[in-house]
């Protein structure tokens, strides 16, 4: 090393250069979820199909305070069990919310991008999917939380048609059991 300003650069192995992250507001925003809760969901298959009703329970957990870890075990419609996860945090680089939703009835990952209402009340988070009106193509979709009390969120998913106007397909009523 020939000068000081390469003395202050990290070198090979050195870590201190590598500050851990710090919980912002947007993550605390997260941890009002963690804990477990059980949810009503009731899902529109198509047109003149009446709505499918399932529900199971969620238990959110927080990694670091900096991101949330939910898991969720429940039933499909025809009675198949099911499992899904969901990952939340906030990229302060990106300046957006950001995470990913799996389940095991299902091949694709879900990968979000999203932002929080100004009041603080509703998280939109964007993602792309099967498009389910025509196979082998994508589709924007939205995942919607809504707080409505410490112990009462709202889940609903909605798809953007091929007239460019969302339409509402799912709605899952999250309730805390502690």
């Amino acid at each position: 090393m020939s000068n000081a300003a390469e003395l202050d650069k990290p070198q090979a192995g050195d870590l201190s250069g590598c500050t851990p992250a710090k919980p912002q507001a947007e993550h605390d925003w997260l941890l009002q979820l963690v804990g477990e809760w059980t949810y009503e969901t009731e899902c529109m298959m198509g047109p003149d199909q009446p709505p499918m009703k399932f529900s199971g329970t969620q238990s959110y957990s927080s990694i670091g305070r900096l991101w949330l870890v939910g898991d969720g075990t429940g039933q499909m419609p025809d009675g198949s069990p099911a499992k899904t996860r969901i990952t939340l945090g906030y990229d302060p680089l990106k300046e957006r919310y950001v995470g990913s939703f799996i389940g095991s009835m299902m091949g694709n990952q879900w990968v979000y991008t999203g932002t929080r209402s100004a009041d603080g009340t509703v998280l939109t988070l964007d993602t792309e999917g099967p498009d389910f009106a025509n196979p082998g193509k994508t589709a924007a979709y939205q995942d919607i939380v809504e707080i409505k009390s410490p112990d009462h969120h709202i889940l609903s998913s909605r798809g953007k048609g091929e007239d460019g106007e969302w339409v509402q397909f799912m709605t899952a009523h999250y309730r805390r059991v502690k």
